[in-house]
């Protein structure tokens, strides 16, 4: 848990600090444009998160307990940093130094320590799949913030959501697309926990 949690907030503040470091915009509009990437968000949740869980159980001494369904829910948002940078965003650019570092901790080594994380502690209850809808809240709200706010100020955190390079269409298209790839990502999940249940 702490491992997860130091990881998640080095990588996120290092990024940020490299982030301001070659920004040529204010330091409000570069923060803004920061935590426009679904990947600053999700590591700052999962940063969050397992903070969380490291001083509940550091302050109770006791097996930690928490709603597995929060957990998987973020583990969902964390695999898919994972899966589109390895096979959408990874060939766009060539990052070295600190950035490398940064950019490998954040989309590759983060998201498999919380993968491995959620194996592990598994619950023998099942997750119902009606907590998807929940689960897709987040992700849709990022977008609407994100196609609202790139109308105004033409800053796209993404080259799949770029209104004006794709056209309003295309980037439709790539959005109820990615939301189908959100639910069959959950969806997996919740089939494979339930399937570990069903052998306990």
């Amino acid at each position: 848990m702490l491992c997860i949690a130091l990881f998640s907030l080095l990588a996120v503040v290092t990024q940020y600090y490299l982030m301001l470091a070659n920004s040529t915009h204010s330091v409000f509009e570069t923060s803004i444009r920061f935590f426009s990437y679904f990947t600053i968000l999700s590591n700052t949740i999962v940063a969050v998160y397992f903070t969380y869980l490291t001083y509940d159980f550091l302050i109770h001494k006791e097996n930690i307990q928490f709603s597995f369904g929060t957990l998987s829910a973020i583990t969902v948002y964390i695999t898919i940093v994972g899966l589109v940078y390895q096979f959408l965003l990874r060939q766009t650019w060539n990052p070295a130094g600190m950035q490398k570092v940064a950019d490998e901790t954040l989309h590759s080594l983060n998201p498999l320590l919380v993968i491995i994380f959620w194996f592990l502690h598994i619950k023998t209850n099942k997750l119902p799949y009606s907590q998807i809808k929940y689960w897709l809240v987040f992700p849709l709200l990022y977008l609407a913030f994100v196609l609202i706010r790139g109308h105004y100020s033409n800053f796209y955190p993404y080259p799949f959501l770029d209104v004006p390079g794709l056209g309003l269409k295309k980037v439709t298209i790539n959005c109820l697309g990615m939301a189908l790839f959100f639910y069959l990502i959950a969806a997996m999940y919740i089939w494979f926990a339930n399937k570990i249940v069903n052998r306990k």
